[in-house]
């Protein structure tokens, strides 16, 4: 077996009995990258080989990602090394510091792996289609699209090209690409990880987690990047439990939610009869299943493309071309300067989002559009308050079709953003979510399940994903044909 496919616990194994060395693990996910990566196109700047960050030491042997290798979103800041959001208008750009979990990996003994994973430009998408530097492709049918907009993460860990990877997730962008390439994707609680050093879209919903190939490393990398930071006026001060504690316990007596809104016409048939396979495999495991009803979700859509975009209106106001990032040549006056450099430096969908959230937030609009949407928002929030009163879990799709193919939505903004309405919801709550494989077209692509769980509660959402992950994993588990 590969160094390159092989779990991060697996290889943390082979580390602690130091029968493989770190160089050995970046060495053998250089050769699979340099063999497939003109195929999946994960990463951004890929020049044949991927190299390594050295750890910042003192941790080596002490935690489980000690050697271990990770790949990171281009919209979380590396030291010195390259954060453009895939987006022209931050070429370039060298952050002088590190996101905290950045420096949170490299404490625990993590190397970083210095080339970053492709993205929408700012997050702003669900397929990858709109980084400056062209698509990442699905590595089960490269035909489709990974989705996104953490989409070159999820390509990456899907393709063996990552141990394992972080990303960010406003709206479902971890878990939806996670779906769509038949990884692990986990969206922590709101303030359960810092945002310091995220390069923010909608700063009320964004979130960094982990991209995984199983259940258990995304518990380790939790572990590690998890907890309140004072460098973010969002995060969280609550105890962190080790969360790989939970993992194997039984979930025998569990309640689980079913929304009924979830299992509406428009959901593939497919992707309805994975998810009713699963729900039966819960039932054999012991757990209880039972239909509940998340009133408004079908508010979600506006009310999130309100948010958010307001928002990213906001945040994106300070790419302007005066401290760094690109700048439009041989400007006329200040405001020609200004202008054109955005006019050149964003992207369609970056400049539709800032258009939309502008007007917003514009006077006359701003009650009627922003504060309607923040109280739609409250009762989104209460409905599933109300469920976890009840239940443990609620489960989903994670998606409503599996991997799309690339171009084919492209060109209808509204057809792509209705791409997310199984994960929107999870945001504007605030609560944790993971998508984990339960299944397979019959066209050989991966469908996802979602897991959600109340606030802080990610300890519940590991041990029932767990649980299913070793019930089905010698039927379910493959690989894609590169």
């Amino acid at each position: 077996m590969e160094l390159y496919s092989m779990t991060g616990s697996q290889l943390a194994g082979l580390l602690a009995g130091k029968e493989v060395s770190p160089q050995d693990i970046v060495s053998s996910l250089s050769r699979r990258a340099a063999a497939k990566e003109d195929q999946v196109r994960a990463y951004v700047r890929f020049e044949g080989g991927l190299e390594s960050i050295p750890t910042e030491g003192g941790a080596e042997g002490k935690s489980p990602l000690s050697g271990l290798p990770v790949s990171v979103k281009d919209n979380i800041c590396t030291r010195y090394f390259s954060t453009e959001c895939c987006s022209r208008i931050l070429s370039g750009y060298k952050p002088p510091y590190d996101a905290t979990v950045v420096s949170r990996l490299k404490k625990a003994g993590a190397s970083i792996i210095s080339v970053k994973t492709n993205m929408d430009e700012f997050a702003f998408g669900s397929s990858t289609e709109n980084s400056c530097f062209g698509p990442s492709r699905n590595p089960w049918d490269r035909r489709c699209v990974p989705g996104g907009s953490s989409g070159g993460s999820a390509a990456a860990v899907a393709a063996d090209e990552a141990v394992f990877a972080l990303g960010s997730d406003t709206g479902g962008s971890i878990r939806q690409p996670a779906s769509f390439c038949g990884v692990v994707g986990l969206k922590p609680t709101y303030g359960r990880v810092s945002r310091y050093g995220l390069v923010a879209f909608a700063s009320s919903l964004d979130q960094i987690g982990p991209i995984t190939k199983d259940v258990r490393d995304s518990a380790m990398l939790l572990n590690v990047i998890a907890g309140y930071d004072p460098k973010d006026s969002t995060s969280v001060n609550e105890p962190v439990p080790d969360y790989t504690a939970c993992l194997g316990r039984p979930v025998k007596g569990m309640r689980i939610g079913v929304p009924k809104e979830y299992m509406v016409e428009g959901i593939d048939s497919q992707v309805k009869e994975s998810l009713l396979r699963a729900l039966e495999e819960f039932r054999r495991l012991g757990a209880v299943c039972e239909e509940v009803s998340l009133p408004h979700t079908e508010f979600a859509v506006p009310v999130y493309y309100i948010i958010a975009t307001a928002e990213a209106s906001s945040n994106l106001a300070r790419f302007d071309g005066v401290r760094y990032g690109f700048r439009a040549a041989d400007a006329e006056s200040l405001h020609d300067m200004f202008s054109r450099t955005r006019g050149e430096g964003f992207g369609k969908e970056a400049k539709r989002r800032i258009i939309l959230g502008t007007f917003a937030l514009s006077h006359g609009y701003y009650d009627a559009y922003y504060l309607r949407a923040l109280k739609v928002r409250t009762l989104i929030k209460n409905d599933f308050d109300k469920v976890f009163s009840g239940f443990d879990c609620i489960v989903t799709p994670t998606s409503p079709t599996p991997a799309f193919r690339l171009g084919e939505k492209i060109g209808d903004p509204l057809k792509m953003y209705l791409s997310d309405i199984c994960t929107i919801s999870v945001n504007l709550a605030g609560i944790p979510a993971i998508s984990l494989p339960c299944g397979f077209t019959g066209e050989g692509l991966p469908v996802g399940m979602q897991i959600m769980a109340g606030h802080f509660k990610e300890e519940t959402i590991f041990r029932l994903a767990y649980a299913y992950e070793q019930a089905v994993s010698a039927r379910e588990k493959r690989r894609p044909e590169l």
